[in-house]
């Protein structure tokens, strides 16, 4: 019979902790309930067992059903408590049950389902702890929720659509390394033994050269790479760092448009989201603008939002930074003027991201055949770099 570990509060508003042993978690809560003990967390296994989950990452999909799930049962009358312990009770979603009953603890113990939320970043975003937050203040919850699982499954859909894309572009770069790996360590050495030094020329040279950098030396160049790794993930980290990579994403040939136009619905929709749930475009624009995920972005946002404060547009600053097409900042300015903002920005979100996922097809189906020939070239010069010496050796013998 398994045990399980719990936490109670009494009639007196005191905390119990123990172990009690039951046939399933109902009879468990059962015994409690007859001890007049108010159940605030109920763990199969010892205290020693039990697993903390705060800090491991839960798919997207189950955090989608978990949204929309929570908003049908809240939406139907259910209690948070009770809505919570539903659905920590599910299986077959990682470990999402856990981390279900440590928010129901939370809430229990007096504390708002996004302050819960906010308690485990890697987990929930922070955009969503301060959406359900606000839909809590302002008492549309289930309506927030409903449009939360909305957003993640549409960028769930756009980043498996992306990694879906670029798999066989990293197989080709794989296999042409493996073969050009494969060509420089085996057979060049092999050949190398019955040329003749003085039928060699520069390219030549230059294959013999990497091929036996490669041979004798492939331990420091893995150190090299470990170490290149490391002090560029470090860097990554710092404020410069990140300032430095998140200026090359946006101004990348081909890429910084993609980025930008994807950080750019991300924006617009979850603008457009709030503001159709009643929170205030103050709250809104400050919401969104630590989704922005640029510190570019975030500080037009922040620019916008002053000048909504001073009674001024909201299209105004957007269209001075340059960032914002003109025919996005000519409908969000028509929009303002007919009073349907939150309907325009999702309708604008919803456009540009059907047109951004054309743009990662085109430049998916671009970068193949760019692929394939670099491969080409790289193998065609080691060939070529063989042949001349051997083609060399045959004339001097006729």
């Amino acid at each position: 019979m398994p045990s399980y570990t719990y936490r109670a509060l009494s009639s007196a508003g005191q905390t119990e902790e123990g172990v009690l042993t039951a046939e399933n978690y109902q009879v468990a809560l059962r015994q409690l309930e007859e001890r007049a003990l108010f159940p605030v967390k109920v763990v199969e296994g010892t205290a020693e067992a039990t697993v903390p989950f705060s800090r491991r990452r839960i798919k997207t999909q189950h955090l989608t059903t978990f949204y929309s799930q929570l908003a049908d049962l809240l939406r139907a009358g259910v209690p948070m408590l009770r809505a919570l312990d539903v659905l920590g009770r599910q299986s077959g979603q990682g470990g999402l049950p856990q981390m279900v009953k440590e928010l129901r603890e939370d809430v229990a113990g007096g504390m708002s389902l996004g302050d819960a939320m906010a308690k485990h970043p890697r987990v929930f975003q922070p955009l969503h702890s301060s959406m359900v937050r606000a839909g809590e203040q302002g008492g549309f919850l289930e309506d927030v929720l409903q449009r939360i699982a909305l957003f993640a499954e549409k960028q769930d859909e756009l980043r498996n659509k992306l990694i879906g894309s670029l798999i066989y572009p990293c197989i080709l770069v794989v296999a042409g390394s493996a073969v050009v790996t494969l060509l420089m360590v085996v057979v060049v050495p092999k050949l190398r033994a019955h040329l003749r030094p003085e039928t060699f020329n520069i390219m030549t040279k230059l294959v013999f050269a990497v091929s036996d950098f490669l041979q004798h030396h492939y331990l420091m160049m893995a150190g090299g790479i470990v170490v290149v790794v490391m002090a560029f993930l470090a860097w990554k980290r710092t404020a410069g760092g990140k300032l430095a990579l998140e200026q090359l994403s946006l101004r990348a040939p081909l890429l910084g448009r993609i980025v930008m136009m994807t950080a750019l619905c991300r924006f617009c929709r979850i603008l457009g989201t709030l503001l159709h749930n009643g929170v205030p475009i103050l709250q809104s624009l400050k919401i969104a603008r630590d989704s922005a995920g640029y510190s570019t972005l975030a500080t037009v946002i922040d620019q916008s939002g002053e000048s909504v404060r001073k009674g001024e547009s909201l299209s105004a600053p957007l269209g001075r930074c340059g960032m914002f097409p003109p025919a996005i900042i000519d409908m969000i300015a028509v929009a303002e003027e007919s009073n349907n903002l939150e309907t325009v920005l999702v309708q604008i979100a919803d456009t540009n991201e059907a047109r951004t996922a054309r743009a990662i097809d085109l430049g998916v189906r671009v970068l193949e055949p760019i692929l394939l020939v670099m491969m080409a070239m790289v193998v065609f010069c080691i060939a070529v770099a063989l042949l001349l010496p051997i083609l060399t050796m045959g004339s001097a013998v006729r």
